[in-house]
Protein backbone atom coordinates (compact mmCIF):
# COMPACT_ATOMS: atom_id res chain seq x y z
CA UNK A 1 0.00 0.00 0.00
CA UNK A 2 1.27 3.62 -0.91
CA UNK A 3 1.20 5.91 1.98
CA UNK A 4 -2.75 7.70 1.94
CA UNK A 5 -0.73 11.25 0.97
CA UNK A 6 0.85 9.72 -1.97
CA UNK A 7 -2.69 8.61 -3.15
CA UNK A 8 -4.18 12.08 -2.64
CA UNK A 9 -1.14 13.53 -4.69
CA UNK A 10 -1.84 11.54 -7.43
CA UNK A 11 -5.44 12.74 -7.83
CA UNK A 12 -4.59 16.34 -7.12
CA UNK A 13 -5.78 17.06 -3.79
CA UNK A 14 -3.79 19.20 -2.16
CA UNK A 15 -2.17 17.91 1.36
CA UNK A 16 -3.79 20.90 3.27
CA UNK A 17 -7.31 19.17 2.83
CA UNK A 18 -6.39 15.88 3.67
CA UNK A 19 -6.72 14.97 7.74
CA UNK A 20 -5.42 11.40 7.90
CA UNK A 21 -6.68 8.55 10.30
CA UNK A 22 -3.26 6.89 10.17
CA UNK A 23 -0.78 6.06 7.30
CA UNK A 24 -3.86 4.48 4.58
CA UNK A 25 -6.34 6.41 4.73
CA UNK A 26 -7.83 10.03 5.47
CA UNK A 27 -10.93 12.19 5.55
CA UNK A 28 -11.15 15.15 2.56
CA UNK A 29 -12.28 18.57 4.03
CA UNK A 30 -15.43 20.09 1.49
CA UNK A 31 -12.41 22.82 0.75
CA UNK A 32 -10.97 20.24 -1.65
CA UNK A 33 -14.29 20.91 -3.79
CA UNK A 34 -13.94 22.54 -7.02
CA UNK A 35 -17.03 23.62 -8.14
CA UNK A 36 -15.56 25.70 -11.16
CA UNK A 37 -12.98 22.82 -12.21
CA UNK A 38 -13.63 20.63 -15.70
CA UNK A 39 -16.20 17.82 -14.70
CA UNK A 40 -15.45 14.18 -15.29
CA UNK A 41 -17.43 11.44 -16.54
CA UNK A 42 -19.75 10.25 -14.11
CA UNK A 43 -20.09 5.98 -14.47
CA UNK A 44 -22.52 4.39 -12.29
CA UNK A 45 -22.08 0.61 -12.07
CA UNK A 46 -25.39 -1.57 -11.36
CA UNK A 47 -26.36 -5.37 -12.25
CA UNK A 48 -29.14 -7.80 -12.81
CA UNK A 49 -30.48 -9.81 -10.52
CA UNK A 50 -27.86 -11.23 -8.23
CA UNK A 51 -28.10 -14.33 -7.04
CA UNK A 52 -27.70 -15.16 -3.27
CA UNK A 53 -24.13 -15.13 -3.28
CA UNK A 54 -23.86 -11.85 -5.07
CA UNK A 55 -22.02 -11.15 -8.70
CA UNK A 56 -19.29 -9.33 -8.27
CA UNK A 57 -20.76 -5.37 -8.58
CA UNK A 58 -18.21 -4.01 -6.22
CA UNK A 59 -15.40 -6.57 -7.63
CA UNK A 60 -15.68 -5.26 -10.71
CA UNK A 61 -16.03 -1.48 -10.09
CA UNK A 62 -12.75 -1.84 -8.23
CA UNK A 63 -11.10 -3.90 -11.08
CA UNK A 64 -12.78 -0.99 -13.72
CA UNK A 65 -11.37 1.63 -11.60
CA UNK A 66 -7.66 -0.17 -12.08
CA UNK A 67 -8.31 -0.71 -15.87
CA UNK A 68 -8.78 2.73 -16.52
CA UNK A 69 -5.63 3.51 -14.72
CA UNK A 70 -3.78 1.33 -16.72
CA UNK A 71 -5.38 3.00 -19.81
CA UNK A 72 -3.40 6.04 -18.52
CA UNK A 73 -6.91 8.00 -17.51
CA UNK A 74 -6.94 9.26 -13.97
CA UNK A 75 -10.05 7.58 -12.79
CA UNK A 76 -11.49 7.35 -8.96
CA UNK A 77 -14.15 4.62 -7.02
CA UNK A 78 -16.82 5.90 -5.22
CA UNK A 79 -18.23 3.31 -3.01
CA UNK A 80 -20.19 3.01 0.20
CA UNK A 81 -19.20 2.16 3.40
CA UNK A 82 -19.81 -1.54 4.27
CA UNK A 83 -21.99 -2.53 7.40
CA UNK A 84 -21.25 -4.97 10.06
CA UNK A 85 -24.33 -6.79 9.35
CA UNK A 86 -23.53 -8.64 6.27
CA UNK A 87 -20.11 -8.88 7.50
CA UNK A 88 -20.83 -10.91 9.81
CA UNK A 89 -23.89 -12.43 8.68
CA UNK A 90 -23.86 -13.96 5.06
CA UNK A 91 -22.36 -11.54 2.50
CA UNK A 92 -19.28 -10.43 4.05
CA UNK A 93 -17.10 -7.68 3.30
CA UNK A 94 -17.86 -4.82 1.06
CA UNK A 95 -14.43 -4.25 0.11
CA UNK A 96 -14.49 -6.41 -3.48
CA UNK A 97 -12.43 -9.37 -4.12
CA UNK A 98 -9.28 -10.92 -5.48
CA UNK A 99 -7.26 -8.51 -7.11
CA UNK A 100 -10.04 -6.22 -7.22
CA UNK A 101 -10.36 -4.63 -3.83
CA UNK A 102 -9.57 -1.95 -1.81
CA UNK A 103 -7.63 -1.83 1.27
CA UNK A 104 -6.60 -1.73 4.07
CA UNK A 105 -9.58 -4.18 3.85
CA UNK A 106 -9.97 -4.92 7.30
CA UNK A 107 -9.76 -0.89 9.04
CA UNK A 108 -12.58 -0.78 5.99
CA UNK A 109 -14.85 -3.30 7.01
CA UNK A 110 -14.74 -2.70 10.27
CA UNK A 111 -14.68 0.64 12.53
CA UNK A 112 -13.14 2.84 9.26
CA UNK A 113 -13.11 6.56 10.60
CA UNK A 114 -16.10 6.14 12.43
CA UNK A 115 -18.86 7.77 10.37
CA UNK A 116 -21.35 4.48 10.95
CA UNK A 117 -21.16 4.60 14.40
CA UNK A 118 -21.66 8.67 14.21
CA UNK A 119 -24.98 8.09 12.58
CA UNK A 120 -26.10 5.06 14.77
CA UNK A 121 -25.11 7.01 18.09
CA UNK A 122 -26.99 10.03 15.83
CA UNK A 123 -30.44 8.20 15.68
CA UNK A 124 -30.20 6.88 18.66
CA UNK A 125 -29.60 10.10 20.75
CA UNK A 126 -32.28 11.32 19.10
CA UNK A 127 -34.63 8.90 20.08
CA UNK A 128 -33.40 9.16 23.62
CA UNK A 129 -34.34 13.17 23.45
CA UNK A 130 -37.35 12.35 21.61
CA UNK A 131 -38.91 9.63 24.18
CA UNK A 132 -37.55 11.98 27.14
CA UNK A 133 -39.14 14.81 25.89
CA UNK A 134 -42.68 12.81 25.84
CA UNK A 135 -42.19 11.71 29.33
CA UNK A 136 -41.26 15.09 30.39
CA UNK A 137 -44.51 16.41 28.54
CA UNK A 138 -42.14 18.53 26.84
CA UNK A 139 -42.68 17.57 23.32
CA UNK A 140 -45.14 19.82 21.26
CA UNK A 141 -48.55 17.72 22.57
CA UNK A 142 -47.08 14.56 20.75
CA UNK A 143 -47.91 11.16 23.08
CA UNK A 144 -46.35 8.22 23.43
CA UNK A 145 -48.11 6.33 20.57
CA UNK A 146 -47.53 9.26 18.53
CA UNK A 147 -43.93 8.91 18.53
CA UNK A 148 -42.28 7.46 14.89
CA UNK A 149 -39.30 7.70 15.30
CA UNK A 150 -37.41 3.86 16.10
CA UNK A 151 -34.01 3.36 16.81
CA UNK A 152 -31.05 1.70 14.81
CA UNK A 153 -28.83 -0.95 15.74
CA UNK A 154 -25.53 -2.56 13.09
CA UNK A 155 -26.45 -5.84 14.16
CA UNK A 156 -28.32 -8.41 12.20
CA UNK A 157 -30.54 -9.29 14.79
CA UNK A 158 -34.07 -10.10 13.87
CA UNK A 159 -35.15 -9.99 17.93
CA UNK A 160 -34.94 -6.33 18.03
CA UNK A 161 -37.54 -6.02 14.58
CA UNK A 162 -40.75 -5.09 16.95
CA UNK A 163 -40.06 -5.08 20.87
CA UNK A 164 -41.95 -3.46 23.29
CA UNK A 165 -40.04 -0.32 25.67
CA UNK A 166 -40.79 1.14 28.53
CA UNK A 167 -41.01 -1.81 31.07
CA UNK A 168 -40.32 -1.60 34.55
CA UNK A 169 -43.05 1.15 35.48
CA UNK A 170 -44.08 4.78 34.71
CA UNK A 171 -40.41 6.31 35.83
CA UNK A 172 -38.56 4.75 32.69
CA UNK A 173 -40.82 5.71 30.37
CA UNK A 174 -44.05 5.39 28.90
CA UNK A 175 -44.99 2.01 27.57
CA UNK A 176 -45.25 1.31 23.89
CA UNK A 177 -44.59 -0.83 20.70
CA UNK A 178 -41.41 -0.18 18.59
CA UNK A 179 -38.86 -1.85 16.50
CA UNK A 180 -35.40 -1.40 15.85
CA UNK A 181 -33.98 -0.81 12.00
CA UNK A 182 -30.46 -0.99 10.37
CA UNK A 183 -28.08 1.23 10.67
CA UNK A 184 -28.23 1.17 6.82
CA UNK A 185 -31.96 2.07 6.30
CA UNK A 186 -31.94 5.34 8.45
CA UNK A 187 -32.88 8.33 7.37
CA UNK A 188 -29.60 10.40 8.67
CA UNK A 189 -27.84 7.67 6.51
CA UNK A 190 -29.63 8.24 3.65
CA UNK A 191 -29.39 12.42 4.81
CA UNK A 192 -25.30 11.89 4.86
CA UNK A 193 -25.19 10.40 1.34
CA UNK A 194 -27.34 13.02 -0.04
CA UNK A 195 -26.50 16.51 1.98
CA UNK A 196 -24.37 19.48 -0.09
CA UNK A 197 -22.53 20.80 2.74
CA UNK A 198 -22.69 21.60 6.90
CA UNK A 199 -25.98 23.91 6.15
CA UNK A 200 -27.46 21.33 4.26
CA UNK A 201 -26.65 18.84 6.80
CA UNK A 202 -28.28 21.10 9.47
CA UNK A 203 -31.65 21.60 7.21
CA UNK A 204 -32.26 17.99 6.45
CA UNK A 205 -31.93 17.03 10.19
CA UNK A 206 -34.13 19.90 11.53
CA UNK A 207 -36.89 18.65 8.79
CA UNK A 208 -36.66 14.78 10.18
CA UNK A 209 -40.35 13.91 11.32
CA UNK A 210 -40.57 12.05 14.56
CA UNK A 211 -43.95 11.77 15.17
CA UNK A 212 -47.27 13.40 15.34
CA UNK A 213 -49.08 15.34 18.19
CA UNK A 214 -52.70 14.73 19.70
CA UNK A 215 -54.14 16.71 16.93
CA UNK A 216 -52.37 15.12 14.59
CA UNK A 217 -49.92 17.23 13.28
CA UNK A 218 -46.43 16.28 12.11
CA UNK A 219 -43.97 16.87 14.44
CA UNK A 220 -40.19 17.66 13.68
CA UNK A 221 -37.01 17.79 14.87
CA UNK A 222 -36.57 21.31 14.51
CA UNK A 223 -39.90 21.75 15.95
CA UNK A 224 -38.24 19.98 19.40
CA UNK A 225 -34.88 22.51 18.98
CA UNK A 226 -32.78 19.33 18.77
CA UNK A 227 -30.77 19.60 15.52
CA UNK A 228 -28.07 21.39 17.31
CA UNK A 229 -27.10 18.12 19.21
CA UNK A 230 -27.18 15.73 16.24
CA UNK A 231 -24.97 18.33 14.63
CA UNK A 232 -22.43 17.64 17.10
CA UNK A 233 -21.97 14.03 16.65
CA UNK A 234 -22.54 14.28 12.62
CA UNK A 235 -20.06 17.25 12.11
CA UNK A 236 -17.29 15.16 11.26
CA UNK A 237 -19.18 12.81 8.88
CA UNK A 238 -19.53 14.84 6.49
CA UNK A 239 -16.14 14.84 4.99
CA UNK A 240 -15.46 11.61 2.44
CA UNK A 241 -13.15 9.19 3.18
CA UNK A 242 -10.06 8.55 0.78
CA UNK A 243 -8.33 4.77 0.45
CA UNK A 244 -6.98 2.89 -2.61
CA UNK A 245 -7.11 -0.17 -4.46
CA UNK A 246 -4.80 -2.56 -4.66
CA UNK A 247 -2.99 -1.04 -7.66
CA UNK A 248 -2.94 1.99 -5.83
CA UNK A 249 -6.01 3.84 -7.41
CA UNK A 250 -7.97 6.19 -5.28
CA UNK A 251 -11.14 5.25 -3.78
CA UNK A 252 -13.51 7.59 -2.40
CA UNK A 253 -15.61 5.51 0.60
CA UNK A 254 -18.58 7.56 2.11
CA UNK A 255 -21.73 6.86 3.49
CA UNK A 256 -23.57 3.30 3.44
CA UNK A 257 -27.75 2.95 2.87
CA UNK A 258 -28.23 -0.17 1.48
CA UNK A 259 -29.91 -0.53 -2.08
CA UNK A 260 -33.02 -2.90 -1.00
CA UNK A 261 -34.07 -1.11 2.10
CA UNK A 262 -32.99 2.51 1.43
CA UNK A 263 -31.73 4.51 -1.83
CA UNK A 264 -28.34 2.32 -2.39
CA UNK A 265 -25.74 4.86 -3.32
CA UNK A 266 -22.76 6.89 -2.00
CA UNK A 267 -22.75 10.22 -1.16
CA UNK A 268 -23.48 12.79 -3.22
CA UNK A 269 -20.33 14.84 -1.83
CA UNK A 270 -18.04 12.06 -3.06
CA UNK A 271 -19.26 12.31 -6.42
CA UNK A 272 -18.48 16.15 -6.44
CA UNK A 273 -15.74 16.57 -5.22
CA UNK A 274 -14.21 13.53 -7.49
CA UNK A 275 -15.53 15.38 -10.58
CA UNK A 276 -13.23 18.15 -10.27
CA UNK A 277 -9.99 15.81 -10.16
CA UNK A 278 -10.53 12.99 -11.77
CA UNK A 279 -11.16 11.43 -15.72
CA UNK A 280 -14.25 8.82 -14.57
CA UNK A 281 -15.79 8.79 -11.28
CA UNK A 282 -16.93 5.25 -11.43
CA UNK A 283 -20.00 4.87 -8.92
CA UNK A 284 -21.31 1.94 -7.15
CA UNK A 285 -25.27 1.51 -7.00
CA UNK A 286 -26.72 -1.32 -4.69
CA UNK A 287 -27.65 -4.58 -6.19
CA UNK A 288 -29.75 -4.26 -9.40
CA UNK A 289 -30.98 -1.73 -11.87
CA UNK A 290 -34.42 -1.94 -10.14
CA UNK A 291 -33.16 -0.85 -6.62
CA UNK A 292 -29.73 1.14 -6.43
CA UNK A 293 -29.64 2.24 -9.56
CA UNK A 294 -33.19 3.54 -10.40
CA UNK A 295 -32.70 5.69 -7.10
CA UNK A 296 -29.47 6.64 -8.50
CA UNK A 297 -31.62 8.39 -11.09
CA UNK A 298 -34.66 9.65 -9.54
CA UNK A 299 -33.71 10.66 -6.72
CA UNK A 300 -29.43 11.19 -6.20
CA UNK A 301 -29.59 12.62 -9.58
CA UNK A 302 -32.67 14.84 -8.86
CA UNK A 303 -30.77 16.12 -6.01
CA UNK A 304 -27.37 16.21 -6.53
CA UNK A 305 -27.75 17.99 -10.11
CA UNK A 306 -24.47 16.23 -11.50
CA UNK A 307 -24.82 15.01 -15.42
CA UNK A 308 -24.17 11.05 -15.85
CA UNK A 309 -22.66 9.79 -19.00
CA UNK A 310 -22.91 5.76 -19.15
CA UNK A 311 -23.78 2.99 -17.18
CA UNK A 312 -22.27 -0.18 -16.94
CA UNK A 313 -24.01 -3.61 -16.03
CA UNK A 314 -22.69 -6.34 -14.06
CA UNK A 315 -23.85 -9.20 -15.21
CA UNK A 316 -22.99 -13.14 -15.33
CA UNK A 317 -23.46 -16.24 -16.89
CA UNK A 318 -23.94 -17.97 -13.44
CA UNK A 319 -27.15 -15.30 -12.95
CA UNK A 320 -28.22 -15.82 -16.22
CA UNK A 321 -28.27 -20.09 -15.06
CA UNK A 322 -29.95 -19.32 -11.56
CA UNK A 323 -32.66 -17.09 -13.36
CA UNK A 324 -33.27 -19.68 -15.95
CA UNK A 325 -34.21 -22.57 -13.77
CA UNK A 326 -30.92 -23.85 -12.23
CA UNK A 327 -29.88 -24.87 -8.55
CA UNK A 328 -27.92 -23.79 -6.28
CA UNK A 329 -25.39 -26.88 -7.04
CA UNK A 330 -26.02 -26.29 -10.86
CA UNK A 331 -25.00 -22.86 -10.94
CA UNK A 332 -20.88 -23.50 -11.33
CA UNK A 333 -22.00 -26.31 -13.95
CA UNK A 334 -21.94 -25.09 -17.82
CA UNK A 335 -25.87 -25.27 -18.69
CA UNK A 336 -26.66 -23.20 -22.20
CA UNK A 337 -30.47 -23.66 -22.50
CA UNK A 338 -30.85 -22.33 -18.93
CA UNK A 339 -28.19 -19.46 -19.68
CA UNK A 340 -30.73 -18.33 -22.75
CA UNK A 341 -34.06 -18.46 -20.67
CA UNK A 342 -32.63 -16.71 -17.58
CA UNK A 343 -30.88 -14.27 -20.04
CA UNK A 344 -34.31 -12.49 -19.56
CA UNK A 345 -32.79 -10.96 -16.82
CA UNK A 346 -30.39 -9.37 -18.14
CA UNK A 347 -32.42 -8.03 -21.23
CA UNK A 348 -34.61 -6.89 -18.21
CA UNK A 349 -32.46 -4.72 -16.59
CA UNK A 350 -30.75 -3.42 -20.02
CA UNK A 351 -34.18 -1.91 -20.90
CA UNK A 352 -34.56 -0.49 -17.65
CA UNK A 353 -31.00 1.75 -17.35
CA UNK A 354 -31.81 2.35 -21.38
CA UNK A 355 -35.15 4.08 -20.68
CA UNK A 356 -33.38 6.80 -18.70
CA UNK A 357 -31.60 7.96 -21.65
CA UNK A 358 -28.31 6.40 -20.81
CA UNK A 359 -25.59 3.93 -22.40
CA UNK A 360 -25.53 0.76 -21.26
CA UNK A 361 -22.29 -1.56 -20.84
CA UNK A 362 -22.29 -4.91 -20.38
CA UNK A 363 -20.10 -6.36 -17.83
CA UNK A 364 -19.67 -10.05 -18.34
CA UNK A 365 -17.73 -11.14 -14.80
CA UNK A 366 -16.26 -14.07 -15.50
CA UNK A 367 -16.80 -17.06 -12.80
CA UNK A 368 -15.09 -20.62 -12.81
CA UNK A 369 -17.26 -23.03 -14.84
CA UNK A 370 -18.50 -20.66 -17.36
CA UNK A 371 -18.53 -21.86 -21.01
CA UNK A 372 -17.30 -20.42 -24.08
CA UNK A 373 -20.40 -20.87 -25.81
CA UNK A 374 -22.62 -19.53 -22.70
CA UNK A 375 -20.26 -16.43 -22.58
CA UNK A 376 -20.77 -15.75 -26.52
CA UNK A 377 -24.50 -16.22 -25.96
CA UNK A 378 -24.87 -13.62 -23.20
CA UNK A 379 -22.56 -11.25 -25.45
CA UNK A 380 -25.02 -11.95 -28.19
CA UNK A 381 -28.52 -11.45 -26.24
CA UNK A 382 -26.57 -8.27 -25.12
CA UNK A 383 -26.36 -6.89 -28.61
CA UNK A 384 -29.53 -7.56 -29.48
CA UNK A 385 -31.27 -5.69 -26.62
CA UNK A 386 -29.23 -2.54 -27.38
CA UNK A 387 -26.48 -2.63 -24.94
CA UNK A 388 -24.15 -0.41 -26.09
CA UNK A 389 -21.24 -2.77 -25.64
CA UNK A 390 -20.50 -5.89 -23.81
CA UNK A 391 -16.76 -6.61 -22.38
CA UNK A 392 -15.71 -9.88 -20.45
CA UNK A 393 -14.36 -8.80 -17.15
CA UNK A 394 -11.73 -11.01 -15.23
CA UNK A 395 -10.66 -8.54 -12.50
CA UNK A 396 -11.01 -10.61 -9.28
CA UNK A 397 -8.27 -13.25 -10.69
CA UNK A 398 -6.59 -10.51 -12.95
CA UNK A 399 -6.96 -7.59 -11.30
CA UNK A 400 -6.24 -4.43 -13.56
CA UNK A 401 -5.41 -6.22 -16.63
CA UNK A 402 -8.41 -8.09 -16.28
CA UNK A 403 -10.91 -4.76 -16.12
CA UNK A 404 -8.93 -3.38 -19.04
CA UNK A 405 -11.28 -4.49 -21.80
CA UNK A 406 -14.20 -3.19 -19.93
CA UNK A 407 -12.39 -0.07 -19.35
CA UNK A 408 -11.97 0.77 -23.15
CA UNK A 409 -15.83 -0.18 -23.47
CA UNK A 410 -17.11 2.16 -20.92
CA UNK A 411 -14.62 5.21 -21.94
CA UNK A 412 -15.72 5.16 -25.68
CA UNK A 413 -19.58 5.57 -24.00
CA UNK A 414 -18.94 8.27 -21.48
CA UNK A 415 -16.93 9.90 -24.39
CA UNK A 416 -19.86 9.58 -26.72
CA UNK A 417 -22.62 11.98 -24.85
CA UNK A 418 -21.55 15.09 -22.78
CA UNK A 419 -23.13 13.49 -19.60
CA UNK A 420 -26.95 13.31 -19.20
CA UNK A 421 -27.91 16.24 -16.47
CA UNK A 422 -31.43 15.32 -14.97
CA UNK A 423 -33.45 17.94 -17.17
CA UNK A 424 -32.44 15.56 -19.88
CA UNK A 425 -32.93 12.05 -18.06
CA UNK A 426 -36.06 10.22 -19.01
CA UNK A 427 -37.30 9.65 -15.62
CA UNK A 428 -40.14 6.65 -14.78
CA UNK A 429 -42.24 9.78 -13.19
CA UNK A 430 -42.54 13.38 -12.77
CA UNK A 431 -42.05 14.73 -9.21
CA UNK A 432 -45.86 16.25 -9.46
CA UNK A 433 -47.72 13.31 -9.75
CA UNK A 434 -49.65 11.71 -6.79
CA UNK A 435 -47.70 9.16 -4.59
CA UNK A 436 -50.09 6.73 -6.07
CA UNK A 437 -49.27 7.72 -9.66
CA UNK A 438 -45.55 7.83 -8.61
CA UNK A 439 -45.69 4.08 -7.33
CA UNK A 440 -47.73 2.48 -10.56
CA UNK A 441 -45.04 4.33 -13.01
CA UNK A 442 -42.18 2.80 -10.77
CA UNK A 443 -44.22 -0.42 -10.71
CA UNK A 444 -44.93 -1.04 -14.69
CA UNK A 445 -41.72 0.11 -16.19
CA UNK A 446 -39.22 -1.10 -13.55
CA UNK A 447 -40.24 -4.13 -11.92
CA UNK A 448 -43.04 -5.24 -14.76
CA UNK A 449 -45.84 -5.34 -12.93
CA UNK A 450 -49.54 -4.64 -14.14
CA UNK A 451 -50.85 -3.05 -10.94
CA UNK A 452 -49.95 -1.96 -7.68
CA UNK A 453 -52.12 -3.18 -4.22
CA UNK A 454 -52.35 -0.60 -1.30
CA UNK A 455 -52.92 -1.86 2.05
CA UNK A 456 -55.73 0.12 3.72
CA UNK A 457 -52.78 2.01 6.32
CA UNK A 458 -50.61 2.37 3.22
CA UNK A 459 -52.92 4.01 1.39
CA UNK A 460 -53.88 5.92 4.71
CA UNK A 461 -50.53 7.04 5.15
CA UNK A 462 -50.32 8.22 1.49
CA UNK A 463 -52.86 10.59 2.34
CA UNK A 464 -51.72 11.81 5.25
CA UNK A 465 -48.38 12.63 3.60
CA UNK A 466 -50.27 14.46 0.92
CA UNK A 467 -52.13 16.40 2.94
CA UNK A 468 -48.53 17.40 4.93
CA UNK A 469 -47.56 18.77 1.31
CA UNK A 470 -45.09 15.41 0.84
CA UNK A 471 -46.48 14.42 -2.14
CA UNK A 472 -44.17 15.76 -4.66
CA UNK A 473 -41.14 14.07 -3.24
CA UNK A 474 -40.10 11.35 -5.08
CA UNK A 475 -40.42 7.43 -4.02
CA UNK A 476 -37.96 5.22 -2.58
CA UNK A 477 -38.97 1.73 -3.02
CA UNK A 478 -37.98 -0.96 -0.51
CA UNK A 479 -38.25 -4.38 -1.86
CA UNK A 480 -36.50 -7.89 -2.12
CA UNK A 481 -32.97 -7.76 -3.93
CA UNK A 482 -32.86 -11.58 -5.32
CA UNK A 483 -36.32 -10.51 -7.43
CA UNK A 484 -36.77 -7.52 -10.15
CA UNK A 485 -40.56 -8.03 -8.45
CA UNK A 486 -41.56 -7.99 -4.46
CA UNK A 487 -40.71 -11.82 -4.64
CA UNK A 488 -37.30 -13.54 -3.95
CA UNK A 489 -39.03 -16.95 -5.52
CA UNK A 490 -39.93 -14.61 -8.60
CA UNK A 491 -37.01 -15.07 -11.15
CA UNK A 492 -36.32 -14.33 -14.66
CA UNK A 493 -38.12 -11.16 -15.56
CA UNK A 494 -42.08 -11.26 -14.34
CA UNK A 495 -44.87 -9.32 -15.41
CA UNK A 496 -48.37 -9.09 -15.25
CA UNK A 497 -48.43 -9.58 -11.55
CA UNK A 498 -49.83 -7.22 -8.88
CA UNK A 499 -46.96 -5.06 -7.01
CA UNK A 500 -48.37 -4.94 -3.32
CA UNK A 501 -47.71 -1.76 -1.33
CA UNK A 502 -47.77 -2.44 2.30
CA UNK A 503 -46.68 0.25 4.43
CA UNK A 504 -44.91 4.03 3.11
CA UNK A 505 -43.23 6.06 5.49
CA UNK A 506 -41.92 9.96 5.28
CA UNK A 507 -38.23 10.64 4.82
CA UNK A 508 -38.49 14.30 4.92
CA UNK A 509 -34.87 15.04 5.68
CA UNK A 510 -33.52 13.21 3.09
CA UNK A 511 -36.29 13.83 0.77
CA UNK A 512 -38.17 10.88 -0.29
CA UNK A 513 -40.94 8.63 0.49
CA UNK A 514 -40.19 5.48 1.55
CA UNK A 515 -42.60 2.09 0.58
CA UNK A 516 -42.20 -0.80 1.04
CA UNK A 517 -42.95 -3.39 -1.05
CA UNK A 518 -44.33 -7.03 0.42
CA UNK A 519 -42.26 -8.50 3.08
CA UNK A 520 -39.65 -6.85 3.44
CA UNK A 521 -37.75 -6.35 6.99
CA UNK A 522 -35.94 -3.31 7.65
CA UNK A 523 -33.86 -4.99 9.84
CA UNK A 524 -31.97 -8.52 8.87
CA UNK A 525 -31.43 -11.50 10.66
CA UNK A 526 -28.32 -14.22 10.70
CA UNK A 527 -28.05 -16.90 8.97
CA UNK A 528 -27.40 -20.49 10.05
CA UNK A 529 -24.32 -20.33 10.17
CA UNK A 530 -22.87 -16.63 10.18
CA UNK A 531 -19.48 -15.77 8.94
CA UNK A 532 -18.98 -14.40 12.45
CA UNK A 533 -18.07 -18.07 13.31
CA UNK A 534 -15.01 -18.32 10.75
CA UNK A 535 -13.69 -14.99 12.17
CA UNK A 536 -10.38 -14.49 14.50
CA UNK A 537 -7.51 -12.34 15.33
CA UNK A 538 -3.96 -13.81 14.89
CA UNK A 539 -1.32 -12.98 17.85
CA UNK A 540 0.22 -10.68 15.69
CA UNK A 541 -3.33 -8.48 15.69
CA UNK A 542 -4.28 -9.59 12.39
CA UNK A 543 -8.18 -10.47 11.26
CA UNK A 544 -8.87 -13.78 9.35
CA UNK A 545 -11.77 -15.01 7.99
CA UNK A 546 -13.03 -11.36 6.52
Amino acid sequence: MDPINAVAERLGIDQDHLIPFGRYKAKISLDAIKPEAPQGKLVVVTGITPTPAGEGKTTTSIGLTDGLGRLGYKPVVNLREPALGPIFGIKGGGTGGGKARIVPEDEINIHFTGDAHAVGSTHNLLAALVENAVYRNNANDMAPEGVTWSRVTDASDRALRQITAGLGGSSNSPLRETRFDFITASEIMAILALTADLDDLRARLSRMVVGTNRNGAPVSVGDLEFEGSLMAVMRHTIMPNLVQTLEGQPAIVHAGPFGNIAHGCSSIIADRLSMGYADHIITEAGFGSDLGFEKFMHIKTRQSGLPVSAAVLVSSVRAMRWHGGATRRQLGEPNLDAMKAGAANMVHHINNVRAFGLPCVVALNRFPGDSAEELQAAAEIADQAGAYATAEYAGFTDGGEGGMALAEAVAQAAASNDGLAPAQVDYAYELDGTIEEKTLALAKRVYGAESVSWSAEARRRARFFTEQGWGNLPICMAKTHLSVSHDPTLRGSPSGYAFPISDIRASVGAGFLYALAGRIETLPGLPTRPRAMDMDVTADGAITGL
